[in-house]
């Protein structure tokens, strides 16, 4: 029994101007489909009456019933007499079995990074993350020297070393949020941060509001913990009227979220939008986890950039998560938490019974690198600008079918693809060498099948390649015949 429900002009605000076609249901219906793969409408969602959307569209009753029932003859809408409507996807449809899939943080080789294929001429566009900056080396050997004034000690600091969470602290102050020491926990990586949350937070059964789409290992983290996940789309940005209208009538507690840049979209969230979105966790009484993995990665450095989540929370319900990983290199494996001194205290203990304490040279790297970050931002802006116009442009003419906004910041493109049919891309792609992920890994119930993630980390030349063997592959998906293969099952 479907639980979440969208009103009449709640789904008029979210389809906006539907084309003016003839004749018009059809174009309606379309609208609806799509708001449907593209993970803005969430699967078992109860769709308003046909009066009350009618009105709100300001369409004849009639138009309404006939988009509906095409809706449900292409299997896009289940009804029941007494029970309403709701979203659905057709049985017939590759995506109606991807809920049986598992995200490549549960290790599927042709998706995550077990067992990727490599070679001469293979590219990896799998991986949105850079080599390590110009001055690594550098960095590297102030570390080393430092090192021996630890080496007196045990060598364990189950917080993190006092002077990297110094610099980890200076850098949320110098970015609006006041931070002290005594409110970052240095972790193992972001994932090891989101793990550690979600044992200390999150109990089995709780539902847990994560986006759509969004970084695969969180939902994998939150799965383990027993959550359960109640998506929202944010492919067009954050409706956080919607976000609140799911918080309520799933009773979340728990939201997981990526503000800036957005995993895999590139989106930012407006000042405006994070401030609502605070105030809507306040009234529902629930956490905010902010990962802010690619914080820093603006392409114009010059641009605004809005506070941290956190700014904008008076009652310490916001929790941020930080990373080595994009903005300096993901080999480092440290990542962070800014929290309220005594969650950061709880979030210390309980991480003694799985790794007591991340490395010391590489929290000294890090900090080496944090110390420098300026000069790290200017590198990677330029490189990324490079990379997202290149792959930008080697799309328009080799896939001009395949639209895609300019993301302001972080590492990838997520282009809307002709029709639903990613997974057979990124299989024929494979096929040609190239790793690309399709839309439903970063996804909960097997919708987004008609996107991709593809990032622009690697050299120009490289990615005008990985465009020409896209082609090919998008070639050969339009020459196979029409019959959709199932899925293999996740073991």
């Amino acid at each position: 029994m479907t639980t979440r429900y969208v009103s009449g002009p709640q789904l008029a605000r979210l389809l906006g101007d539907v084309p003016q076609e003839r004749p018009y249901y059809l174009a309606l219906a379309r609208a609806v489909r799509g708001l449907i793969l593209d993970g803005r409408l969430a699967l078992r969602t109860r769709l308003p009456a046909e009066r009350d959307l009618a009105a709100a569209l300001g369409v004849s009753r009639t138009t309404v019933t006939a988009a509906y029932d095409r809706l449900r003859a292409d299997g896009y809408m289940e009804s029941r007499q007494g029970a309403g409507s709701w979203t659905a996807l057709p049985t017939t449809n590759m995506t109606a079995v991807a809920p049986a899939r598992r995200n490549d943080a549960e290790g599927d080789p042709r998706y995550g990074m077990a067992d990727a294929p490599t070679g001469p001429g293979f590219i990896d566009l799998g991986c949105a993350t850079p080599a390590a900056p110009e001055i690594f080396d550098e960095a590297v050997a102030a570390a080393v020297a430092e090192l021996p004034r630890h080496a007196a000690g045990p060598g364990y600091q189950p917080a993190g070393l006092p002077e990297l969470r110094e610099v980890i602290a200076d850098g949320y102050t110098a970015r609006g949020l006041p931070t002290r020491a005594d409110q970052i926990v240095v972790t193992t990586g972001a994932q090891h941060a989101l793990t550690l949350l979600a044992q200390l937070t999150v109990q089995p059964g709780d539902p847990v509001l994560v986006e759509r789409p969004t970084y695969p290992h969180a939902l994998g983290a939150l799965r383990r913990r027993g959550a359960r996940l109640v998506p929202v789309g944010v492919t067009e940005g954050w409706d956080v009227e919607l976000i609140a209208a799911t918080m309520r009538q799933t009773a979340v507690r728990t939201v997981y979220t990526v503000p800036e840049f957005h995993n895999p979209t590139g989106l930012l969230m407006p000042a405006a939008a994070r401030r609502a979105l605070v105030e809507a966790a306040r009234r529902a009484d629930a956490m905010l986890i902010a990962d802010e993995t690619f914080a820093g990665l603006a392409h114009d450095r010059t641009a605004p950039v809005p506070p941290p989540l956190a700014a904008f929370d008076t009652g310490g319900r916001v929790v941020s998560v930080g990373s080595a990983s994009k903005l300096l290199w993901g080999g480092l494996r440290i990542g962070w938490i800014r929290a309220s001194a005594p969650l950061a205290r709880r979030l210390t203990l309980s991480r003694e019974a799985t790794d007591i304490a991340s490395p010391v040279l590489e929290q000294l790297i890090v900090r080496e690198l944090l110390l420098r970050q300026d000069e790290v931002r200017a590198e990677r802006a330029a490189a990324l600008l490079r990379g997202r116009d290149a792959l930008a442009t080697a799309l328009r003419e080799r896939l001009p079918g395949w639209t895609f906004t300019l993301p302001e910041g972080g590492m990838s493109l997520w282009p809307r693809l002709e029709a639903p049919v990613a997974t057979q891309i990124a299989d024929a792609a494979g096929r040609l060498g190239v790793r690309v992920v399709p839309g439903p890994v970063f996804g909960e119930d097997g919708v987004l099948e008609d996107r991709l993630r593809l990032p622009y980390v690697l050299p120009p030349e490289t990615l005008r390649v990985a465009v020409d063997r896209l082609a090919q592959a998008q070639a050969a998906v339009d020459a196979a015949p029409a019959v959709r293969p199932s899925l293999p099952a996740y073991v």
